[in-house]
C-alpha cells in the first residue's frame, strides 16, 4: 500500500517536472529559411509560427550543456529576469506573472521543482547541519541498535523461561538457567538496553523534558517498551515496526520529502483562502502563484544559508535569513495583493503561523508514510 503510494508521489514529481521543464509545442530544431523539421510549416523567422519549435538545430558536443541548461530555465535569460525579483521584489514578480508577463520568467513550478531537486543535492552533499535533525537521526540509530539487542535478549530470556517451566529438570539444571537468565539481565543492564515498564510507568506516561531532542526520543523510547495496541491491525502493525526499527522511519521521512515535496502547495492553499476569505478579486491560481514562489525561495534560501555554515559566516547567515523570511512575506503580500501596510502586516502576522501548520501537517503525513509503510 505505502509502496504504491510513494510510486505514485515520484510519479507525480516526474511528471511536474517533465510538465515543467518541456516547451509546450516541440523541442527540437530545423533550418532557418526551411521547413520545420516538427510539423513541416515552411518556416519565416527563428521559430515555427505553427508548432513554436526553434529552427536552429545543433548536433554538437557542447550542445548538451545548452539542452541541459534549457530544460531547467529555459536557458533565455529567464533565470537572471526571475531570481533578483524573487529574493528583492517577490510580490512584483508574482503579480506580473499572474497579469501575463510570463515569456520572460520562470514558471513557478518549474523554479519550485528545480529549487526541490537544489535542495536534496546539497544536502545529500553536505548533510543537514547538525541540530536537532541530525541529533534525533543519530537517536534513532542508537534506538535501533538498542531495539535489536532487546529482541535477542528478550528471545534468550524466553528461552531460558520455557526450559525453566519443565517439571522433570534436575536441580542442578534449574540453577545453572537462573544463572544464565541472570547473566542475561546484567548484559542488558550494562548494555543500557530497558526492560519492559511496569503498569504503573506505562499510566505515567513518559516525563516531559526541555529539550526537543530528549523528549522525542524518550517518546520513542517509552513507546518501544510499551505494546502498540489501537485496534487497528495495520496500524499496530506499521507502529510495531516503525518502534523496532526508527532509523529507517528517519531514512523514509528523507525519502518521502522529496518525492511529495510537491504536497506543500495543495497543503498551503487553503491557508492563502483564509487571508482573503470570499474575496472575488483573487483566484485559486493566484494563491497557487503567489504560493509557489513563496517555497521556491524558502528553499533557495535554505540551501545558501547551508551552504554558508560551511564558512565562518554560517551563524550570521542564519540570524539574516530568520529576519527576512518575515520581510520576504510581507514584500510579496503587499506588491502581489496590492494590500495595504497594515492589512499585509496583519496577514503576514498570520502567514507566518499558517506556513507553520502547513509544514507540520506535511511532517505529519511523511510519518504517516513512513510509520505504515
Amino acid at each position: 500500500m505505502s509502496g504504491d503510494i510513494e510510486a505514485i508521489g515520484a510519479a507525480v514529481t516526474a511528471g511536474l517536472a517533465g510538465h515543467a521543464v518541456e516547451p509546450r509545442h516541440g523541442g527540437g530544431g530545423a533550418h532557418a529559411g526551411g521547413r520545420c523539421l516538427n510539423c513541416g510549416t515552411s518556416l519565416v523567422g527563428s521559430h515555427c509560427h505553427h508548432c513554436g519549435q526553434n529552427a536552429d538545430i545543433h548536433r554538437s558536443f557542447g550542445a548538451i550543456g545548452h539542452d541541459l541548461v534549457h530544460a531547467i530555465f529555459h536557458f533565455e535569460g529567464k533565470i537572471w529576469n526571475t531570481l533578483p525579483l524573487l529574493a528583492w521584489r517577490p510580490g512584483d514578480l508574482t503579480r506580473r506573472y499572474i497579469h501575463g508577463e510570463r515569456a520572460r520568467f520562470i514558471s513557478p513550478l518549474a523554479l519550485f521543482l528545480f529549487a526541490v531537486f537544489l535542495t536534496y543535492a546539497v544536502l545529500a552533499m553536505v548533510g543537514s547541519g547538525g541540530g536537532v535533525g541530525e541529533g534525533i537521526a543519530k537517536a534513532a540509530a542508537e534506538q535501533t541498535r538498542a531495539n535489536a539487542l532487546k529482541e535477542g535478549f528478550e528471545q534468550e530470556v524466553d528461552r531460558v523461561d520455557a526450559a525453566l517451566l519443565r517439571k522433570d529438570l534436575p536441580r542442578e539444571e534449574q540453577q545453572k538457567l537462573q544463572d544464565e537468565r541472570a547473566a542475561l539481565q546484567k548484559s542488558a543492564d550494562y548494555l543500557g538496553v530497558a526492560r519492559n515498564l511496569s503498569e504503573t510507568e506505562r499510566r505515567s506516561g513518559p516525563p516531559v523534558l526541555d529539550d526537543p531532542k530528549e523528549q522525542v526520543m524518550t517518546g520513542v523510547d517509552f513507546l518501544s517498551r510499551t505494546k502498540v495496541d489501537t485496534g487497528v491491525e495495520f496500524i499496530d502493525h506499521g507502529m510495531e515496526k516503525a518502534l523496532a526499527n526508527p532509523a529507517l522511519v528517519i531514512y523514509k521521512l528523507q525519502a518521502n520529502a522529496y518525492k511529495f515535496a510537491w504536497a506543500l502547495i495543495p497543503l498551503s492553499l487553503p491557508f492563502m483562502w483564509l487571508l482573503f476569505p470570499f474575496s472575488r478579486r483573487f483566484h485559486t491560481y493566484d494563491h497557487f502563484v503567489f504560493v509557489t514562489y513563496s517555497i521556491s525561495f524558502m528553499l533557495l534560501l535554505f540551501v545558501v544559508v547551508r551552504l554558508l555554515n560551511l564558512t565562518i559566516f554560517g551563524e550570521l547567515a542564519i540570524f539574516i535569513a530568520m529576519l527576512y523570511v518575515p520581510f520576504h512575506m510581507y514584500r510579496q503580500l503587499h506588491d502581489a495583493y496590492r494590500s495595504s501596510r497594515f492589512g499585509a502586516l496583519v496577514r503576514t502576522t498570520l502567514l507566518l503561523f499558517f506556513s507553520l501548520y502547513a509544514v507540520i501537517a506535511f511532517m505529519l503525513m511523511l510519518l504517516a508514510l513512513g510509520v505504515l509503510g
